[in-house]
């Protein structure tokens, strides 16, 4: 939708010394105006003053004080999407993420339909080492038992990406990763209805089109938007459908108090290609070793908000959410060097696997926020209360048909059949403490107490074993602290615990050759970070030192039964500590009239490692001591030139990602079947460029993976299968938007 405000005008982006420039212009021009009408001059017309704004500083971070969170003492960054070139289309981490140092981006599910992204050493899978939300609900599909996030909006319905460092955990959650939020278009105020469309076509088969309309009238503002995208996939048999929805309606009961109720929803189906071994993938990464394999997360977002504003000072905020859907899966899950073949026999394909999960998670949270003076001392409070119920019906190892098309129907009845019901209060409250006008500091706790309880049927498991219950009870400190060396530099550091609950995947028996420590622990530990981030002459630098420590990580030991029988033992395994730099360098390199020339750095170095552990590695438990964390590069560098000519503007990115393992073990030479085995450094470019046309018409346009480079980022351990998961060679894509 159309922005007025000079802060979200997609064409003028302003630092704020720029902003304070313009209001004495403004000012300036004004007195001027009065001057001559006093002294009895005739009116006459100013000559028009234009101001160009500097959009070398694309990334901006979060005010102290942010709605109802305390953001002050904290690594923190807003990515405006309308202020960056790159392929929203297809959600392209690595372009949208850019500017974040140190983000790892996993491609899984096809390009396009998930991020799943991660920092400091931490699993990317569905991003679920973070609190993950839109407009401040949480998308999680459920906290403890899958924290994975299904919900996967259009990037053309984002208006910008709010990503907070663990170290504000204790306000929001204990997730190790941190927060993203993200935060939708709004509706232009100034008009009772606008229009907005955005189409875009591109490389093998993209298709899409996002289309919104909102508007306000009188206490009533209502947004909404339909959104659909096919494409083929860059592999055989990869092909795409996906939509989304969202409607939002806000009512200005008074000045202070509006009432907001949204929906939204995310839904696609993905027919997923299967993996490849290292000598397939050599051969031709575009092949397909499944074609009958399908993935369907189809999940709502409901939502209901009360926003009051008690005085000039204090704040409530009620939010009450839930995450609705199920996350469904048909296919045959074999290593790539089985091959999906018809039966000479039957005439018929083997039968396929069909696992359901249904998600029932509700959340109720209220926040408030007070900002006060006692005497001399300024402070900021943010308190509040989080309760949520979750109920995942977990339905797995179904026998399904032998048929080729999405299909549920199942031959044989599942053989875990499984709920995991969670009930858990948590209470939090932080202070920003102003002991001068240079100096915050801002301890925070967060109390968590909650219990979760499995309970159902597993065929192949002694029913006496599985009743499990989980007891989740944890006092986490924190404390935060900032000093402004002057009004564009200051230091910043914190240090917050955090903690990951045992979830669904961990207590789960694979086989009856497996075992579960009645005993798991939830895996526990700190962020802690110290920094340095200011603004010069056309230079904004953010320079961060982190340690996070993560204990209790989930594993397998090999154990020998009292008859002499081995079996396997799922149990905490070990400790893992991440240690780095995390460094972001933004600056103009020449400036004219009309021509911006820019460039970025953005480079993480990030030496994870476990401290301490055993797993299992065939027929004995190996050490796993000193050897790196899964999925955890060493180096993360992305780096990128932008010229900007009057309305449009075009940006080279260059990407680097070390070597990583895929496996505790660091297994140096990859397996037969491609399962386990290091992942290779891989180096990208990236071409993009936006073109705003009299601000009513858009045109991005995306060259990605220019060089048409061959390369992986992760070979997993579970979903979508062992293996070699190629990622998408070179493509173009064509965007256009129209804003009425």
């Amino acid at each position: 939708m159309k922005q007025f405000s000079i802060e979200a005008n997609p064409f003028v982006t302003l630092v704020p010394t720029t902003r304070l420039i313009v209001g004495m212009v403004l000012v300036s021009a004004s007195l001027f105006a009065q001057q001559q009408k006093s002294a009895g001059d005739s009116a006459r017309l100013l000559n028009p003053v234009t101001v160009t704004g500097n959009r070398s500083i694309v990334i901006q971070s979060l005010p102290n004080v942010h709605g109802t969170y305390l953001m002050g003492g904290k690594r923190s960054e807003a990515i405006r999407i309308t202020e960056i070139d790159a392929n929203v289309a297809e959600k392209n981490p690595r372009q949208i993420f850019a500017r974040i140092p140190g983000v790892f981006v996993y491609d899984m599910d096809g390009t396009g339909n998930q991020i799943n992204i991660s920092t400091r050493g931490l699993d990317p899978h569905r991003s679920w080492e973070n609190n993950i939300r839109q407009n401040g609900v949480i998308t999680n599909s459920d906290m403890y038992g899958y924290p994975a996030s299904h919900y996967s909006p259009p990037m053309e319905g984002i208006e910008r990406i709010e990503l907070v460092r663990g170290t504000a955990s204790l306000q929001y959650g204990a997730q190790f990763g941190g927060m993203l939020n993200y935060i939708t278009k709004q509706a232009d105020t100034t008009r009772r209805f606008g229009f907005q469309t955005i189409n875009s076509i591109g490389s093998y088969g993209l298709r899409s089109t996002f289309n919104a309309i909102g508007g306000r009238i009188g206490k009533w503002t209502y947004y909404a938007y339909y959104y659909r995208r096919h494409s083929d996939g860059y592999r055989q048999n990869s092909g795409t459908d996906a939509q989304s929805q969202l409607g939002r309606i806000q009512f200005q009961a008074t000045q202070r108090l509006s009432l907001t109720a949204e929906l939204g929803r995310s839904a696609y189906i993905y027919n997923i290609p299967g993996p490849l071994t290292d000598a397939m993938f050599a051969q031709d990464p575009r092949q397909s070793t499944r074609s009958r394999n399908y993935f369907n997360p189809d999940i709502y977002i409901p939502s209901l908000k009360l926003d009051w504003r008690i005085s000039d000072r204090t704040r409530l905020l009620w939010t009450t959410s839930a995450v609705l859907g199920n996350r469904n899966s048909v296919q045959l899950d074999a290593f790539a060097t089985v091959p999906d073949t018809i039966n000479r026999v039957t005439g018929q394909y083997r039968a396929r696997q069909v696992d359901i999960d249904n998600f029932n998670s509700y959340t109720t949270e209220a926040r408030l926020l007070h900002q006060y003076k006692l005497g001399s001392l300024n402070g900021a409070l943010a308190a509040g209360v989080q309760l949520m119920n979750t109920d995942l019906h977990r339905r797995q190892l179904g026998v399904g048909t032998t048929g080729s098309d999405f299909d549920l129907t199942l031959t044989s009845p599942f053989k875990r059949d499984l709920h995991y019901r969670t009930k858990n209060m948590a209470a939090f409250a932080e202070n920003q403490f102003y002991l001068t006008n240079r100096l915050m500091i801002a301890p925070g706790i967060r109390i968590e107490h909650g219990k979760t309880e499995m309970r159902g049927i597993i065929s192949y498991y002694d029913a006496s074993n599985l009743p499990t219950d989980i007891s989740h009870h944890f006092a986490l400190l924190g404390i935060n602290a900032e000093y402004r060396l002057s009004n564009a530099v200051k230091l910043y550091g914190g240090w917050s615990q955090a903690y990951r609950p045992v979830v669904f995947k961990d207590i789960i028996p694979a086989s009856t050759y497996e075992q579960i420590d009645k005993h798991l622990k939830d895996a526990y530990g700190y962020n802690a970070e110290i920094g340095l981030t200011g603004r010069w002459q056309g230079m904004h630098v953010n320079l961060t030192v982190f340690d996070l420590l993560y204990r209790n990580r989930l594993g397998t030991l090999l154990l020998t039964n009292t008859d002499g029988t081995s079996y396997i033992y799922r149990t905490n395994i070990g400790d893992s500590r991440s240690t780095g730099v995390e460094a972001l360098i933004e600056t103009q390199l020449l400036r004219t009239t009309n021509l911006l020339i820019s460039g970025f750095s953005s480079t993480a170095y990030n030496y994870a490692r476990y401290i301490n552990g055993r797993v299992s590695a065939g027929t004995e438990n190996r050490t796993v001591t000193g050897n790196q964390v899964e999925s955890a590069p060493r180096w993360t560098t992305r780096n990128g030139l932008t010229a900007r000519y009057g309305t449009a503007s075009l940006t080279l990115q260059y990407s680097y990602v070390a070597r990583t393992f895929s496996d505790a073990l660091n297994t140096p030479t990859a397996s037969a079947n491609g399962a386990i085995g290091p992942v290779p450094a891989y180096s990208l470019w990236d071409l993009n460029g936006t073109w705003h046309i009299k601000r009513l018409v858009t045109v991005r346009g995306s060259i990605n993976n220019l060089l048409n480079t061959q390369y992986f980022t992760k070979r997993p351990t579970f979903y979508p299968g062992p293996g070699v998961w190629p990622s998408d060679g070179r493509s173009a894509v064509l965007t256009v938007g129209l804003n009425l």
